[in-house]
């Protein structure tokens, strides 16, 4: 399965959830899979939280008028 015939059917099971449940149910199932996907990526060590952490941390810093 490649790419966008994996978007595919994540589309089609994403309108299939709205339709049997409602917008706010299929949203929370959406959240609930990336969660699990972060979660298996950083078990994988294909997420290193500390360079997430660093990423954001310079993003931060590098803005003027923010306080630290």
């Amino acid at each position: 399965m490649n790419l966008k015939q994996f978007l595919a059917l994540l589309g089609f099971l994403f309108v299939a959830a709205w339709i049997a449940f409602n917008f706010g149910d299929a949203i929370l199932c959406l959240v609930g899979a990336a969660l699990f996907y972060a979660v298996g990526a950083v078990l994988d060590g294909e997420l290193n939280l500390s360079d997430v952490q660093a990423r954001i941390q310079r993003q931060q810093g590098g803005q003027p008028g923010r306080a630290r």
